[in-house]
């Protein structure tokens, strides 16, 4: 009961959903692409991650200067179904497909880490 406790903790923030979406579509990316895409500061942005990290939703990798997160190994079945209705919520909202299509402006205009593919848009 205590890990659905701290997930449904860890999703109760407008930021942290937004970010989370971002990262659900794209796989993973680092903190520069998400700060100028959702046009927070790196604090707000470091710490909403590092509260993601620290309740295992997220997990982080260093890539040269970048700090890169991406989704956490969820061995918790219920996470697992969490995560898939989640994705499938985020796409009927206006705010979050909006996210989606900045972070489609951002790839065509050149990220701070080279992502090879364009993220497939929204219907």
């Amino acid at each position: 009961m205590n890990r659905l406790i701290q997930l449904f903790k860890a999703l109760s923030d407008e930021a942290r959903l937004r970010i989370l979406n971002l990262i659900l579509e794209t796989g993973e990316l680092c903190v520069c692409d998400i700060q100028r895409v959702l046009g927070f500061t790196q604090t707000k942005v470091s710490r909403h991650l590092a509260y993601l990290k620290h309740s295992g939703i997220l997990q982080d990798r260093r890539l040269g200067g970048w700090m890169m997160y991406r989704l956490a190994d969820q061995d918790d079945p219920a996470a697992k179904i969490l995560f898939k209705e989640l994705r499938d919520l985020f796409k009927d909202e206006p705010v979050l497909n909006s996210d989606i299509d900045a972070l489609n402006k951002s790839v065509e205009d050149g990220c701070c880490v080279s992502i090879t593919t364009l993220l497939p848009r929204r219907n």
